[in-house]
């Protein structure tokens, strides 16, 4: 007689400095294009909730923004964001990239969530970067952290021990039925998808200093029937800081906006399986991350 395994489901979420390689991680797991990634740190804004529908479990996984000294009262509201996500989750797993030295930040954020009720796993992620012998000491510097419940090491970029870290974190999950309908990879409202594609987009190639400054907000989604061959009309707001900012991200004679466009058409014609025609404008709202009528607007 074979035993009997109980079937799990519930919420995890990855925390870490960040470009830690959350986003990067959750993207590898759930195989879709759910959380935005880019090389600038302080890319994720919004909790993006990735589904990952498995025979004996079902595994929720919460994206949170990288925990960070705030700067200003966006900063301030990202961190309580990220703080209130990790008290809700069943499993945290604490990413430690494999090329970086552990760092106050690592120490910092061990601390917090040692707290918490929940399982801790620490995934070292980015191992594709260093050789065996970094990697071992990286492991025994990391397991000095905190008492894990699991230490995984990974790569989400060559998905090596990708599936072993979803093994583990989902034998940590509580027993409980299914929580999500079959075929629901996410539960983020398309509008706030499309708008963190167009941002994607945006902050690719751009300078240092505009990460943090640019937002983006989806004015309106129209359907279009031209000659049977149906597509979206989507109409978005891409907002600066400063008319300096908007000169960059505009381009000269316009030519970042171009490419800007096609970049986020092609992915969101992905994302919703349509064809896509995307109005894009650029404005300043000055200061807009100090503001709080402004980050309401925003959406924060």
């Amino acid at each position: 007689m074979t035993d009997h395994v109980p079937y799990r489901a519930g919420f995890a979420c990855f925390v870490g400095r960040p470009n830690a390689g959350k986003s990067t991680l959750t993207n590898a797991i759930i195989g879709s294009k759910i959380a935005i990634t880019s090389n600038r740190p302080q890319t994720t804004r919004h909790v993006v909730r990735g589904i990952l529908h498995r025979p004996d479990s079902q595994l929720i996984l919460v994206d949170t923004p990288g925990l960070h000294k705030p700067r200003t009262l966006l900063g301030q509201r990202l961190n309580d964001l990220v703080r209130a996500t990790w008290s809700e989750t069943d499993v945290v797993g604490l990413c430690i990239p494999a090329n970086e030295k552990v760092g106050p930040g690592d120490r910092l954020i061990s601390k917090e969530i040692e707290e918490l009720r929940t399982k801790i796993v620490a995934v070292v992620t980015k191992t594709d970067l260093v050789s065996k012998a970094d990697l071992a000491k990286q492991l025994m510097d990391v397991s000095k952290l905190a008492d894990f419940a699991d230490i995984v090491p990974c790569s989400a970029v060559t998905g090596e021990q990708v599936d072993t870290l979803v093994e583990v974190i989902s034998g940590h999950l509580p027993e409980s039925p299914q929580l999500y309908p079959d075929h629901m990879i996410t539960d983020e409202p398309e509008r706030v998808m499309i708008a963190e594609l167009i941002r994607e987009a945006a902050l690719e190639g751009v300078r240092d200093e505009l990460p943090h400054s640019i937002a983006v907000v989806i004015e309106e989604i129209l359907d279009e029937e031209s000659e049977g061959n149906p597509r979206k009309h989507i109409y978005a707001d891409i907002y600066v800081e400063r008319p300096s900012q908007k000169a960059i991200v505009i381009g000269k004679g316009g030519a970042r906006m171009k490419h800007v466009g096609t970049q986020a058409r092609k992915e969101i014609g992905k994302l919703i399986d349509s064809r896509v025609f995307l109005d894009l404008h650029v404005r300043v709202a000055k200061d807009w991350q100090r503001n709080p009528k402004l980050l309401q607007r925003l959406g924060f």
